[in-house]
């Protein structure tokens, strides 16, 4: 079984700077992790080829630095690790993105299935696994807590709902978006941190795939951000105090009334 797992490298929580010409994030030299969702799409896709064998490749785009992102997979085990790293890329909204990728899949050959996190802890915008399977034309579902069963070219999968779940069956090759709910990611094993540091993941450009120029990078995103700031922390406001839960809940309502809330 051919399994693609796309990831993306974001920057820490306390990280993030925000390019005030361009409105995107600034990577270059900002320390990175591997998208904590993206973490269970990896391990699905290795708990999936301990049940069926074939292959695990995963796939990126971003800037060099990404290398570290891809070696990391490897060191849990993954097979191989593709890197897109271009500045035709660069400035890519979620739209051009989901086309890169897609492009870049469609280079590397057969695949069977192709496994995202939900979203991005940097984005949270949750299109672009959506995206790629629109590109390829291929079946997609969203919210995956479970991978029942993989059989006669098909796939069985628990979708996440806000009540329970939906069971889908849809037919392979097929794209699946995971939730930290279908399993428990693993550490990096001795054998796979020696055979990390000295892999070198494979490297695509722009001119390496099929692409449209036009599609690509700031010039092929549609999105268009107007402006950028960090919103102000504000410190107004009291603390309600009291003995007890009562106490704090009749201090509170005398507040609220007070200030001139009906209640």
């Amino acid at each position: 079984m051919n399994i693609i797992v796309c990831i993306k490298q974001v920057p820490e929580t306390t990280e993030v700077r925000i390019n005030p010409e361009t409105g995107t994030l600034i990577r270059e030299g900002v320390p990175s992790i591997i998208n904590p969702f993206d973490m269970y799409a990896i391990e699905e896709g290795l708990r999936l080829r301990e049940r069926f064998g074939g292959k695990v490749t995963v796939l990126t785009m971003g800037p060099p630095q990404a290398k570290e992102a891809l070696r990391e997979c490897i060191s849990l085990g993954v097979d191989d690790a593709v890197l897109l790293s271009d500045l035709a890329f660069a400035g890519s909204d979620t739209l051009a993105t989901s086309y890169s990728l897609s492009r870049a899949i469609m280079k590397l050959g057969g695949f069977d299935l192709i496994i995202c996190g939900k979203q991005a802890s940097d984005g949270d915008t949750a299109q672009v696994g959506p995206g790629i399977a629109e590109c390829l034309n291929i079946p997609f579902v969203a919210f995956i807590k479970k991978i029942e069963r993989i059989e006669n070219g098909t796939v069985r999968v628990h979708r996440m709902m806000e009540y329970g779940y939906d069971v889908i069956e849809l037919q392979l090759p097929a794209l699946l978006t995971v939730v930290k709910e279908i399993n428990e990611p693993r550490l990096p094993s001795l054998k796979g941190k020696i055979r990390a540091r000295k892999y070198e993941p494979i490297a695509l450009k722009a001119c390496d795939m099929n692409v449209k120029k036009e599609r690509l990078g700031l010039t092929g995103s549609p999105t268009q951000v107007i402006k950028v700031f960090t919103p102000e922390i504000r410190r107004e406001g009291e603390m309600i105090a009291g003995d007890n839960p009562d106490e704090i809940a009749r201090n509170l309502k005398s507040k609220l009334k007070e200030a001139g809330f009906a209640l």
